[in-house]
């Protein structure tokens, strides 16, 4: 019994000194900061983002025509507020409605550099309107914010890499390497005709980059549990989207003499089914890269538990989401309240981790339900995206320029739940990123798609500020 206990004693001193090598072994992985000159922006950019904000570039659907007079109106903002932009870029649409900026660099042996934005927007709500401090797309400006659909997402970032050009051609600057502004149409509705044609257009034309930036990363204010300062979240990659109808076809009825397989009964139990069948949590690249970013700025506790995944990274993955997530979007079945209906439907959406396929996932539903529930593709699809690195000239380069912008800020790789344009650059690009500093909290993250969108005037100076410094660092 003594040699037992001496035995367990030994293993939790063994255990113990792992836990805590691992930890203390966990440094700092935030770079040292430059020092910059404070940028002297004037007030007229609000002005600006406010007139871009009133030009209703909206995307309603996949196969919805755009709005040819609020686009090319708002193609012709783009040129008469921005002479030197217009005089000095060449200037390329694509598919009518996208546009792509080329700035020649002065070294052609270095590689190129592509910034990314959107000019659509999503609706908005009629019922919602009067919950909105002013009209979605009047552009108003307060003493602190300018309110509007698309200040978020994504007319800023749009805007401020205008705004940072402008800026850096009335000084005469002249980039080394050449610079691509690529700002696409349909992002909203998944950005086939849009960004999927500009990147095919660059590779045709034998263009490869070395990064691609755009939006998909933020600087969280508040969001991160054990982390006072602000967390600039600079995503690596995107997880891929799906949704798969559920089908379930029957001979109907009565409501008085229901079957014992009635239709909406099998419908409602196959969606149970997926809800309780989960696809596993996993530690994959780049969320292994969350783990050592973050918990190395945690306090001690918490440090301790993300320096050691082997022992604790269930709890952890489910806090980070890393998973392939499942959620039942649309239901429609049923004609009257006393006939069985003989068709009955459900859609599933599923955000897929990378690792993971739209066949794999697809696989997972077809073993998870019935096999007499028909199980279709809906809509648009795609495969989670390649992972970026951490290693490569393009991160460094847009990690020291956060910090130097935003020196009190914890700079974190990650992966980012939604959909980008990004996901169509890794074959014209080393590497993909998803960052501008928009500044978001646990209140204005509801603000993106939804009531009273708006950013406040220093934020977005910051990213202007924060584009402008971008552009000079890879001079």
């Amino acid at each position: 019994m003594k040699k037992i206990i001496i035995s367990l004693l030994a293993i939790l001193i063994v255990i113990a000194g792992i836990l805590l090598f691992n930890t203390f072994s966990l440094t700092s992985k935030q770079v040292a900061p430059e020092s910059l000159e404070k940028l002297n922006i004037p007030e007229t950019v609000f002005q600006n983002l406010s007139r871009a904000i009133q030009y209703r570039t909206i995307s309603f659907s996949e196969d919805a025509i755009p709005d040819s007079t609020a686009f090319h109106g708002f193609h012709q903002f783009l040129a008469d507020t921005f002479p030197l932009v217009h005089e000095n870029l060449s200037l390329e649409k694509i598919n009518e409605y996208s546009l792509l900026y080329k700035w020649e660099g002065s070294d052609a042996s270095k590689k190129p550099i592509i910034l990314m934005s959107h000019q659509d927007v999503v609706p908005v709500d009629q019922p919602t309107l009067k919950d909105w401090e002013a009209g979605p797309f009047e552009g108003k400006i307060t003493d602190t914010h300018i309110i509007g659909r698309g200040t978020l997402d994504d007319k800023g970032s749009l805007m401020a890499l205008m705004e940072s050009v402008e800026k850096l051609l009335s000084e005469s600057f002249t980039p080394s390497r050449t610079i691509y502004l690529a700002f696409g149409h349909d992002e909203e509705v998944g950005g086939p005709k849009g960004a999927a044609k500009i990147a095919a257009y660059l590779k045709e034309k034998g263009i490869h980059a070395a990064m691609t930036l755009d939006e998909g990363g933020f600087l969280a204010e508040s969001m991160i549990p054990g982390i006072e300062k602000d967390v600039a979240m600079v995503n690596l990659a995107e997880k891929g989207f799906a949704s798969f109808r559920l089908i379930v076809e029957t001979r109907g009825g009565h409501s008085s003499a229901p079957p014992r397989e009635n239709t909406i009964g099998m419908l409602a139990q196959a969606i149970v089914d997926l809800e309780n069948n989960q696809l596993p949590y996993k530690l994959v690249e780049p969320i292994n890269y969350q783990f050592k970013y973050m918990g190395a700025e945690l306090p001690f506790l918490k440090k301790l538990a993300f320096a050691n995944p082997w022992l604790f990274k269930s709890t952890i993955l489910k806090g980070l989401n890393a998973h392939t997530t499942t959620a039942p979007t649309i239901i429609e079945g049923g004609v009257k309240n006393n006939v069985i209906p003989t068709v009955a439907e459900a859609t599933i959406n599923f955000r897929i981790l990378p690792g993971e396929t739209i066949e794999s996932v697809k696989q997972h539903v077809e073993n998870t339900v019935s096999d007499k529930i028909k199980v279709e593709a809906a809509g648009f699809l795609t495969n989670p995206s390649p992972v970026s690195g951490i290693d490569s000239e393009g991160f460094r380069i847009l990690e020291k320029t956060i910090r130097s912008v935003f020196p009190e800020v914890v700079v974190v790789p990650g992966l980012i739940g939604g959909g980008t344009d990004a996901r169509y650059f890794y074959d014209v690009s080393d590497d993909v990123y998803r960052f501008y500093p928009i500044r978001l909290g646990p209140e204005s993250m509801s603000m993106f798609h939804g009531i009273d969108e708006k950013i406040s005037k220093e934020n977005y100076k910051e990213i202007i500020e924060f584009t402008y410094h971008l552009i000079r660092k890879f001079n």
